[in-house]
């Protein structure tokens, strides 16, 4: 039996119960690690069912890749807050200018008090517990949208956090597109969006109204560019890695390659040799993933039909299966800039490859287009290692490698301009759903007092020696 649909007062009714339990009791060191370690707990329990769930709503997951996109990550995470929460939790005094000694100054962290997030299909328990766990570690209460196109997932994740959870501390939205919106449009202290930037911009508008801060985790086309004289059998194990990944349904996966035309023809013989070592047959092969829906699967071969019919050699690296939604991986050569395979992201497991004359012709070519979400370049040579990274700008870069820097605790992860807003992942994450406090504490006496009016003798002297 269906549940009747989430309406606009049904969301403000349960915002204001997360407020008012906040208002009452903002939950201090011990009740965050508290919760911390229920959360990582139950979830450690229910890892073969979250396995299971999505696996179910893909139609075919990888078990494995669940495990490590979707659980391991979401337990280190935990793991990372629970060691450092109490140190990034503590006041840290700051040096007072000057002009106002004695006076003292300090920062404090102090929670927003409710954070908002919506959450994506793609990795649809990575991005919904990871974001709600620093949240939890911030000391905020949270309201989570989780994606309507993984219901097992999203219902599974609903009971996890009811069993963890008050239902004034968190509480868990289940809906399509229209209660996304009503969501989006809540009065929250801060709300967090992964998806597409075309939704994004939706989001974004309805949050403004509000005047409701946001953090937005989009996407783009992020590239990779393979230098001239880099050994190709690493660059393609790797972008392959990367790339094929869920099946290319990765945020950062690396969406075209830019490299030489003359190494065109041995990137894809290396490309088909590493798909036949690593997947075989794809029809019956548990370790590559299904595209999550058949509007998804339409979406990507609409692409490739396109491309096609425009002239663009189109080559499967292995037979696919329909009736599965198994797409192959595909690289495609020699595609025209207006398709829509070439302006839109992927989001599949499509890779075109583009001809460039150079590393510098690379860069031009990544500048003249919206920033992407991750950037990847191939190269030993460090000078143009650098000439990359100080030449370009996107949300994130691995050098040698594909995905990687996603996985650093210590290194802040967001997008730029289209491709996203702000930070989270650790100590990031935590100053995101922190407010930043700053206090000054004025001494008995305060040197300000000699700066009021009339400004005579030593005001006049004062001013005139401070802007000298």
């Amino acid at each position: 039996m269906n549940e009747p649909a989430v309406t606009s007062s049904d969301l403000n009714t349960t915002l204001s119960r997360l407020r008012d339990a906040h208002q009452r009791h903002v939950p201090d060191y011990a009740g965050r690690i508290a919760d911390l370690k229920s959360l990582r707990a139950a979830f450690k329990a229910r890892l073969d069912d979250f396995a299971a769930a999505m696996s179910a709503d893909f139609g075919r997951r990888s078990r494995h890749e669940s495990l490590l996109t979707d659980g391991m990550t979401v337990l280190n995470e935990i793991d990372h807050l629970l060691h450092h929460l109490r140190g990034w939790m503590r006041t840290k005094r700051a040096a007072a200018d000057w002009l106002f000694f004695p006076a003292r100054t300090e920062v404090r962290y102090q929670p927003l008090g409710v954070v908002g997030i919506i959450a994506p299909w793609n990795y649809p328990v990575n991005l919904a517990l990871m974001p709600l766990a620093v949240a939890i570690a911030a000391g905020n209460h949270v309201m989570l949208k989780p994606s309507e196109h993984t219901p097992r997932t999203s219902e599974l994740l609903r009971a996890l956090l009811a069993e963890v959870f008050p239902q004034d501390r968190v509480a868990t939205v289940l809906g399509g597109p229209e209660v996304a919106a009503a969501f989006a449009a809540l009065p929250l202290d801060h709300l967090f969006f992964t998806g597409s930037t075309a939704v994004g911009r939706k989001v974004m508008a309805a949050a403004a109204q509000n005047l409701t801060p946001v953090t937005l985790e989009l996407g783009g086309k992020s590239p990779a560019i393979v230098a001239p004289d880099y050994p190709l059998a690493v660059a393609v194990d790797r972008i392959a890695a990367g790339k094929f990944l869920n099946a290319g349904q990765t945020c950062i996966a690396p969406d075209y390659v830019l490299l030489p035309k003359a190494s065109i023809p041995e990137f894809v013989e290396k490309m088909k040799k590493y798909i036949s070592q690593h997947y075989g047959e794809l029809a019956t092969n548990p370790d590559y993933s299904s595209i999550v829906n058949a509007a998804q699967y339409g979406r990507l071969k609409g692409y490739l039909d396109q491309a096609h019919a425009a002239g663009a050699q189109i080559v499967e690296l292995a037979a696919g299966d329909a009736g599965k939604r198994i797409l192959p991986p595909t690289l495609v050569l020699g595609a025209r800039e207006d398709l829509a395979l070439m302006q839109d992201e992927i989001f599949g497991p499509i890779l075109p490859l583009i001809a460039v004359d150079s590393v510098d012709a690379a860069i031009d070519y990544v500048n003249a287009r919206p920033r992407p979400l991750a950037l990847y370049h191939f190269d030993h040579d460090k000078a143009r290692i650098e000439r990359v990274l100080d030449r370009t700008v996107a949300g994130g870069v691995s050098v040698n490698d594909t995905v990687m820097h996603i996985a650093q605790k210590n290194l802040p992860f967001g997008g730029v301009g289209p491709s996203g807003m702000g930070h989270y992942h650790g100590r990031e994450g935590f100053l995101t759903f922190t407010k930043q406090k700053p206090v000054l504490y004025q001494a008995r006496f305060s040197s300000l007092k000699m700066m009021r009016p009339p400004y005579r003798g030593v005001a006049d002297f004062l001013l005139k020696f401070l802007t000298r």
